[in-house]
Parts: structure tokens; sequence; C-alpha cells
């Protein structure tokens, strides 16, 4: 399908595989898409920006690039700028068109629906979208999606007006009589609302007085204040809201200055914010700002995971209010047919873009884009470059495409070309599996995992999806005869856990090999603690802590698709504590802090010890709560009269022994040894990197403890 995306170079259209509906999405094909003259535009004019000139308009880049230097080292850094700079951009936030297939879950839509789609992850322009539940709507009866397609905009012109609370016969100012600021004036006049309507331009003035603007003009050929005092005969505005886009101070200070005693003002567009305190103080004005869509907006849990608010509790969230903005459309009181002054076709909006950005043509209030009603199945692989079916390499196939397969994964990966090919990429957006797939030269990308699975030449998966879908891949991978490397965590439930033994066992010596992503046992650091201590006498005392940084409650790891950080994350731990020992666990027991407030969590501030079999204690520190400039992770282990001391994989000390250490510029954390001991067992049939009894005990020590830091029970409690 074709997609249109912001590059390097400018906007281009690519083809890239239809996507895939997740359970509670929407598969939409679009008819037609808005685009936002204002947001978009400056999005294609940043990224035409030269990068010294980005810099200087945002320094805290730099430091961050001097931070990530600092920790992670040149290259990678380099990598990482590199790769983000070599990314294609989807833009588009607003669309309508038909449904095509409906996922698991979904209620209120049905195949053959005309809709219409918000939000700047999903409403691409693109001639197939997937769309969660609450991010769609039906259209009314005999309203074309022509006009539905600014549903985004229409929303967040509505959100604005109620932020404004109108009452009737009051009198409010829209400043900015752009294609949103044109919008809001017809909804407050619905509201009962006296409008007037300032803007630089005198054609958009007159163009919202024929639809019904009681008064406007142009701030350069009136005192606005002055005229806007005399109009009301109150001293000023009821309200102002603020829909333009400009860089200057003096927009919001004009809006202060036009309002009457206690009047308030709403923020929409992206304006400047050094405000002065005279312009509010002495009138008490209310000073708000209008997020978006409505309630709901940037809320995983509603957009994403289909969790609605109660309609007694949250009467207008952004799905009501992109409900509602198409009944005004299609009752007439929002007229939309002489706003939309550029139909364009999908393949031209190149051009259109072009032209938007070149400064000397005048911009249209809204361009549309116009789709092809193509009945042809969605198309979800794309074939990238010829790859011999067997190279003699180990051929990989990749399902998922985020942060961590992009910066640290792939990079090892193509370091190794000489062992590895990457054939086939799998992502549920088709932009992302493409753009990996041709940077690291796969064969093909596509939306689609049975594509993967089914291809004869993929030796083992690589699995880098959300921690709540490595269960189910892992499962199907060994169900198609493939190995599987997953990310870790291994699974997040007991019952997972279980099914993935069985199919094992099951299997026996005809199971394909299974690697769970706990990379620290293959550091150099780890290889040689195991090798100082692999004839001691007695057992260990281990003491990992771990200065985690806080990550927000409302972060995607903390959620169903995380399982939080004891799972996500602290099984590294409890992998790293069972290598050493090489012994099964006897005991856990986990406590954690009672907070106060949900600041800070339970399950990301805890201690767990750990008792072996072969007597050895382990006991990690796990907190959200310490300071960023002390080492992420410290490990101590004390065995025989002895002491080894490693401090975030970048120095390892030892005690009592005659051992000068280990010492690198940059945390060495195993991945690059742990890919090399994943090729010579997939080249020579050998033992398993990581024996599968170990890999499971990692897993139930982080699910017991899990158990125990859910139960929360401390002793003051009982």
């Amino acid at each position: 399908m074709k997609q249109v995306f912001i590059a390097r170079d400018g906007v281009r259209i690519d083809e890239v595989p239809a996507p895939m509906p997740r359970d509670g999405e929407i598969l939409v094909r679009v008819l037609h898409s808005c685009i936002s003259v204002g947001t978009e535009v400056s999005g294609v004019r940043s990224v035409g920006t030269p990068l010294w000139k980005r810099v200087l308009q945002e320094p805290e880049k730099l430091t961050a690039v001097f931070a990530a230097v600092r920790k992670e080292g040149l290259m990678r850094t380099r990598r990482l700028v590199r790769t983000k700079l070599e990314a294609l951009f989807p833009v588009g936030y607003s669309a309508a068109g038909r449904v095509i297939g409906v996922g698991a879950g979904v209620e209120g839509f049905k195949i053959g629906d005309l809709v219409a789609c918000g939000g700047s992850q999903w409403a691409y322009h693109a001639e197939i979208i997937s769309v969660p539940q609450n991010l769609a709507v039906v259209l009314p009866d005999a309203l074309a999606t022509r006009e539905a397609s600014t549903v985004s905009l229409g929303a967040i012109a509505l959100q604005a007006v109620r932020r404004a609370a109108p009452t009737l016969g009051e009198t409010f100012v829209v400043v900015g009589l752009g294609l949103l600021g044109q919008i809001t004036q017809q909804i407050l006049r619905a509201n009962g609302v006296h409008v007037i309507g300032i803007d630089p331009d005198a054609e958009r003035v007159a163009k919202a007085s024929t639809l019904g603007m009681h008064f406007g003009w142009s701030p350069q050929d009136e005192n606005s204040a002055a005229q806007v005092s005399r109009i009301t005969g109150t001293g000023g505005a009821d309200g102002v809201i603020v829909t333009a886009s400009s860089a200057s101070n003096e927009i919001i200070s004009d809006a202060f200055r036009i309002c009457r005693r206690k009047a308030r003002v709403v923020l929409v567009g992206d304006v400047g914010l050094n405000l002065r305190r005279g312009d509010i103080y002495e009138k008490e004005l209310d000073f708000l700002v209008s997020t978006s869509y409505g309630p709901g907006r940037y809320d995983a849990a509603y957009e994403e995971r289909g969790v609605d608010y109660p309609l007694p509790y949250v009467r207008w969230t952004e799905k009501r209010n992109m409900q509602e903005y198409l009944r005004l459309i299609a009752e007439g009181k929002v007229e939309l047919s002489s706003l939309i002054d550029s139909d364009v076709a999908l393949d031209d909006a190149p051009q259109a873009y072009k032209t938007l950005t070149s400064g000397t043509a005048k911009k249209p209030l809204a361009v549309v884009l116009n789709y092809i009603d193509d009945e042809a199945a969605p198309k979800r692989r794309m074939e990238l470059m010829s790859s011999p079916a067997k190279s003699g390499k180990i051929s990989l196939g990749m399902i998922g495409t985020g942060g961590f397969a992009q910066t640290t994964l792939l990079p090892v990966i193509a370091s190794m070309k000489d062992q590895f090919e990457l054939r086939g990429v799998v992502s549920r957006q088709g932009h992302n599996a493409m753009t990996i797939g041709r940077q690291y030269g796969a064969a093909y990308a596509t939306t689609e995992r049975a594509e993967l699975l089914a291809d004869p030449a993929i030796d083992a998966v690589l699995i880098a999806t959300r921690h709540s879908d490595h269960a189910d891949q892992v499962l199907a991978t060994l169900a198609a005869g493939k190995s599987a490397f997953v990310e870790k965590p291994l699974c997040l439930s007991r019952s997972e856990l279980n099914d993935i033994r069985k199919a094992v066992v099951d299997m026996g010596d005809a199971s394909p090999l299974v690697l769970t992503g706990f990379n620290r046992r293959f550091s150099p650091y780890a290889q040689e603690i195991r090798r100082l201590t692999e004839n001691r006498s007695g057992p260990l005392i281990m003491q990992y802590t771990v200065n985690a940084g806080y990550i927000a409650g409302t972060h995607w790891v903390h959620g169903p698709e995380g399982g939080g950080r004891n799972l996500g994350e602290a099984c590294h731990f409890y992998d790293l504590f069972t290598y050493f020992t090489d012994s099964c666990v006897v005991e856990v027991v986990a406590q954690s802090i009672v907070p106060k407030g949900s600041y800070y969590r339970r399950d990301d501030n805890f201690t767990a010890s750990i008792r072996f079999q072969d007597g050895s204690v382990a006991t990690l520190l796990y907190s959200a709560m310490g300071h960023s400039a002390v080492s992420k992770e410290r490990l101590e282990i004390i065995w025989d009269g002895k002491i080894a001391q490693l401090d975030d994989f970048r120095e390892l000390r030892v005690h009592g022994l005659s051992h000068s250490g280990i010492k690198t510029a940059v945390a060495d954390k195993g991945h690059v040894e742990e890919f090399k001991a994943l090729h010579a067992a997939l080249s020579n049939g050998g033992k398993w990197p990581i024996p599968f009894w170990q890999q499971l005990q990692a897993s139930e020590i982080a699910l017991d403890v899990d158990a125990m830091l859910r139960e929360g029970v401390s002793h003051n409690e009982e």
C-alpha cells in the first residue's frame, strides 16, 4: 500500500506492507485524509532544517547526546543518531474511510461501516490504517468522508470550546482563523455566542464572516482591545480562544488585553508563552490550555487498550467529541465544503507539501487527500531485495522493531555479517518493518507473522515485541520448527511458563533451541566471576543493587504489556544468581516498600532474598528511588575469604586473589558474546547457550517475587 512519509530529503510516498489489526482495533481503507496545514507543515520544515540549526534551537538535545556518549560510548551513540536521521516519519492524524477488518474485542463496528479516525500514531496518510476503537467513530447517515476526514481538527476545536465554557449571549474572540479557527468560531455560534475573529489574513476574516462570524478584522488594521471594548460595551470579551501558530509572545499578550475582568483565555495553538504578570493579574483572568481532542488523549489505557471513561463521570471524551463534531457537520451547524479549498490525489501529496512549505504560495485553509477505493485484498508482504534461500549463514527473522531491537540487537547482528543474515522483518506497522528491513538488508518486510514462520529458509526467530506477546510468539515459533531467541522476559504468567515448558519437554531432543535474552551472563565480567568462583569450597553470598531510575506509572512497562519491572528486568539478575551458583532454588522471600501515594510503586522498590540448594544466598535490592549520579548496577560476591565487586559492567575489582581486575570504557553487558553463543549452538547443534532449566528457574523466581509483591503485606499491616 502507499503511505506518506517525511524523510531527510522531504516528503515522499513509499510502498509499505498493510497493517494488521490488533485486538481492539479496526482496519480501515482510507478514502480521504486531511493535511493539517499547521502541525504537519511545521514537522516537514523541522526535518528539513540542518542539524546544526536544530541543535542551536534545541540545545538540550546536544546535552542528551553528550550524556549518551559518556554512558554508551561514541560508536553506539553515532548509530543511534544516524538511525534517527535516516528514519521515515509517518504523517497524518485525521482520516475517514471504510472498515475492512475488525479485531477481537471490538464493539460498535462492522465491516463496511464508514468511519472517521484520529490519532497521530494511527490515522496516517495511508491507503490502509489500523485504529483503536476509541479513536474511531461511525459516520452519521449521508455525511461524506471528505468532510469527515477533518474529525481530529474538529474534536480539537470542540474541546477548546468546552474548556472555555461559553454561555448563551457571551462574546468570544477567536485569534487565528485557519481551519481550526474557522471551525471553532462556527461551534461557538452554535452555542449562541457572539463571535469576533482576528487574523492577519483579510481573506480568512472575510471567509469567516460569510460563515456567520459577527465581526472580524486584521490586527494591523485595528486596535483590537479598543475595538472589542466598543463592540461588547462590557469592557472587553468574555473569553478568547487562541488558535494561531506563531513564535511571537505578543499574540497571547493581545489576547489578555482584549478581555474584560475575570474573563478566560484558552490556548489551543502554538504561540510564544513569555507571559507578563500585569496582563493577567489586574484583570484576574483565567488562563487555560486545551489539550488536543479531549479526555482520553495521551492515556494509553483509553486509546490503546479501549478502556472507556464512564459517561456519568466523564461526559465528553475524545471519542464523544469526535462523534459530536460529526453530528454538527451533518446538521449543517458546521460548514466545511467552502473551507476545503484543495483536493489532491494521494500520489500528488509530496507536491502539495512542497507548495505548503514554499513560503511563496498562499496557504489554503484545508487540503484533503483523495484515495482510490480499491477492493483488492491488503498486501502484507513486500520484497526488498533478492537473497539466496541458503547462504551458509544463520538466517534470522525478527518479530518486533522497538527501541531495544534497533539500538542493540540489530547493530550486533550487523557486526556479525559473516555469521548471521536478517532475512525477514515483522512489525505491526508496515513502515517500521520496511525501514528496518531496508537498513539491514532483509529480503522482505511484512506485518503478518505467519509469513515469517512459514519461510523454510529461516533458522531462528528473534522476538523483540512487548513483553505480553513473548510467550505466544515463542510457542508459535517452536510449533513452526524454528529456534527462538526471545528478549527477556520469557513470559509474564505461570500458565504461560508451563505451556512453554510442556512444549519443549513434549518435543524432547527434537525441540528447537530456546534462548531468553539474559545477556549479562555472557559478558566478560560475568564469565570471569564464574571462572573465579567455580572451584570454591563453600557457598556464595551475593548482593546486587540496582539503581533502576524512575519510570512513570503510566508507562507501558508497568501495564499489562510490560508486566512490571520485576518481571520485565529483574529476571536478568535472577538469571545471574542462577548462573553463578548453578544450583536450584529452595526459597524465595520478597519485601517491598509501602509507598505513601502513587508516585512510587511496590513492584519497583523491593528486595528479593533467594536461597539455593548449594547453600548460597543472594539478595537483590531493586529501587526506582535513587539518584542518577550513582551507577545503575553494583554486584558484590563474597566466598572463601574473597570478594569480587562489579560496578555497572564497567569495572571488576577482586580482593583476596592476585587479580588485576577488568575495566572497560563503556559497559559491556555481553550482547555480542550472547550472539556468538547462539551462532555456535545453531551451527554445531551443541548444548543450548543457557540450559533450559535455568531459563525456567529465572522466570519462576520472578513470578514468585511478583506474587509476593502483589500481596504487599508488611508487618505493621498484619
